[in-house]
């Protein structure tokens, strides 16, 4: 057991490690997951500090697109490799690869810009959502079930999840929709720097966003034989929100077959501003998939 928080913010720290070449690799560690395979949303946000530390601090990411190539080892660092792309008046790119064992695990593109004046206007938040304080938490939905990775689900986590209209561990209730929404934040407040916050956000963006694939179905997580991985994962940051404070994340699919999934997001904070969209695309293999409503 750990404190999960702390676990967050030391992957996030990554070390210089090309300093003395005058290369741009930096090297972080993996944190600790109940199967061994490394957390994606993990290595997209390391990918993407990496990133920012090669920028110019005025300019901030706002888009990155990002594929996962091999599953990562817990019991091993990473190493970042990022090189600088291009450097314009306006914009930064940056390419990021993820590396274990001399091989890659994540390649990734980000774009960085200035701040710049322009045109606004966004999407409405749903309305019908119930505010977070009336959702069970996750430790309250898991509470009793002697699992270890409901353990970790419930306690182990450096984000607090709240399902509308539920969590689909162990069963789906309700209507058969490709659609939800979680209430999420961290478990505690997290340092001022913005740049920590948009990279946490990307972090958290990738724990429930294939799940109105099982949800459409009826497939809960625990289903046995249940195959599922991220393939690929895109995000836009539009506005910055702090991520210690609750974040709304919408989630619809629009598509399942061939044994992989799309699924789109939206995230909002508490008071309706739109801060990020998500795409992701994953595998998802159901044993007697033909038998699944």
């Amino acid at each position: 057991m750990h404190d999960p928080l702390a676990g967050l913010l030391a992957a996030l720290d990554l070390q210089d490690t090309g300093a003395r070449t005058s290369e741009d690799i930096f090297t972080g560690p993996s944190q600790w997951m109940p199967l061994g395979r490394v957390f994606g949303g993990q290595v997209l946000a390391q990918s993407l500090i990496a990133a920012q530390r090669t920028t110019a601090q005025d300019r901030t990411v706002h888009s990155m697109h990002g594929y996962f190539l091999r599953p990562g080892k817990v019991e091993l660092p990473i190493t970042f490799a990022v090189d600088r792309i291009h450097d314009g008046r306006s914009f930064s790119t940056r390419r990021t690869q993820a590396y274990q064992e001399g091989v890659p695990i994540l390649s990734m593109i980000a774009s960085f810009q200035d701040h710049d004046p322009g045109l606004e206007h966004q999407v409405s938040m749903p309305t019908d959502v119930p505010d977070p304080e009336s959702v069970p938490s996750a430790a309250t939905s898991l509470a009793g079930v002697d699992h270890p990775i409901a353990q970790f689900w419930a306690t182990q986590r450096p984000f607090e999840m709240r399902h509308v209209p539920s969590p689909i561990y162990f069963s789906v209730e309700g209507e058969r929709v490709a659609h939800q929404a979680v209430w999420l934040k961290a478990i505690g407040p997290l340092p001022d720097d913005p740049n920590l916050h948009r990279a946490a956000l990307a972090y958290a963006s990738d724990y429930s966003i294939l799940e109105p694939i099982l949800r459409r179905h009826g497939v809960p997580w625990s289903t046995p034989g249940l195959k599922m991985a991220s393939l690929d994962h895109a995000m836009w940051w539009h506005r910055f929100a702090r991520v210690d404070e609750w974040l709304l994340y919408t989630q619809e699919s629009p598509s399942a077959t061939g044994g992989r999934g799309l699924s789109l997001g939206r995230i909002f904070t508490r008071d309706g501003v739109l801060v990020a969209s998500v795409a992701q695309e994953g595998m998802v293999r159901v044993p007697a998939a033909d038998e699944v409503r």
